[in-house]
């Protein structure tokens, strides 16, 4: 983690003094445990998509809203801010303001998009396989998560073909331990 950290801390800003590292991969590839590690070695602030996604639908809405209500008022010098989304009521829950920071990491499916690279210094890909992240979601999210499973990775295979986010990354990271 060491190289990785000392490669993300020698990125220029993406857009004025912001310099945003994008922590992307399927569900289950260990993005968390990178982010919180990487966000940890560069000071920054951690925004996690799984937080914004409106519902089990909304992997492209997230994207939206990370760009409209994230990046591009950070970029423009402005106060950013979210509205977390409460899964155990499928609603809209708190705002969150996102803090003046020179520093962002901003972790899960969909932050990779196209859309969101000119605001991006880096862009990290997390490689697993697919029984080894089933195995990690299952352990994480379980009975919540077990019947939405195939409906998820239908939207990510959809968003990762428009988007080639992996053909796309900085850093290619394989993590296929079991307990990342």
């Amino acid at each position: 983690m060491t190289a990785v950290a000392e490669w993300a801390a020698a990125l220029g800003p993406a857009t004025g003094r912001l310099r945003v590292v994008a922590v992307e991969g399927r569900s289950g590839a260990g993005k968390s445990g990178f982010a919180d590690t990487l966000a940890a070695a560069l000071g920054a602030s951690l925004i996690r998509m799984d937080e914004i996604y409106p519902g089990w639908d909304g992997l492209l809405a997230a994207v939206t809203t990370v760009h409209d209500r994230v990046l591009v008022p950070l970029a423009a010098g402005r106060p950013a801010r979210w509205r977390l989304w409460d899964w155990a009521n499928d609603g809209p829950g708190q705002w969150h303001e996102v803090p003046a920071t020179d520093n962002l990491v901003v972790e899960g499916v969909g932050c990779g998009a196209r859309a969101l690279r000119p605001y991006t210094s880096g862009l990290v890909w997390i490689e697993a396989p697919e029984a080894v992240r089933h195995r990690r979601a299952m352990a994480r999210d379980g009975d919540t998560y077990a019947p939405h499973w195939r409906r998820w990775a239908r939207q990510e295979e959809a968003f990762y073909r428009a988007n080639d986010v992996r053909g796309r990354a900085d850093l290619i990271i394989e993590n296929d331990r079991e307990n990342p």
